[in-house]
């Protein structure tokens, strides 16, 4: 029975190896109280298997931008030093998705809205989501007013020559 509890842990080079962070990284999410460990007699860091899911979360997280103190927050509601249960994770995974919700929304309005206006490219105060505060034309017309004087001046140059 103990044999089969030791089988449990495993050390922190394994834990890098099979999670694909480095040693010092664990170290720093064990210091940012996202992972945790047990220590040895010989005073060596052990962690439960169960470790494995936090860190691929935690690298999950990072790859869209949530900040790792976010991910602390959203680890809160999980059992402190015990391994979390499905249904643990699941109440996690439903306190986080608004959040996701709602970043995904603001990406994809940046997305649209930065193809808007490279195409516009007034940076108007009543359209611009950029909101340029120096756009005083943006009070007589929106679009793109210095192409209309730069359109005049082209015409200009060809009649002069």
């Amino acid at each position: 029975m103990q044999n089969n509890h030791l089988k449990q842990f495993i050390s922190i080079g394994e834990l890098a190896k099979r999670s694909g962070v480095s040693v010092a990284t664990l170290r720093f999410y064990e210091e940012k109280q996202l992972i945790w460990s047990v220590r040895t007699n010989g005073n060596q860091r052990r962690y439960l298997r169960a470790m494995l899911r936090r860190v691929a979360i935690i690298k999950i997280a990072q790859v869209v931008g949530i900040r790792l103190d976010e991910v602390k927050q959203a680890f809160s509601v999980l059992p402190q030093e015990q391994i979390a249960s499905k249904q643990d994770w699941q109440n996690m995974s439903k306190l986080w998705k608004e959040q996701l919700d709602n970043k995904i929304l603001t990406l994809l309005q940046l997305r649209q809205q930065l193809d808007w206006c490279i195409g516009c490219g007034c940076l108007s105060m009543d359209q611009c989501p950029l909101r340029n505060p120096d756009d005083y034309l943006a009070r007589e017309s929106s679009g793109a007013h210095f192409q209309q004087v730069l359109l005049a001046l082209d015409r200009l140059d060809q009649t002069e020559t």
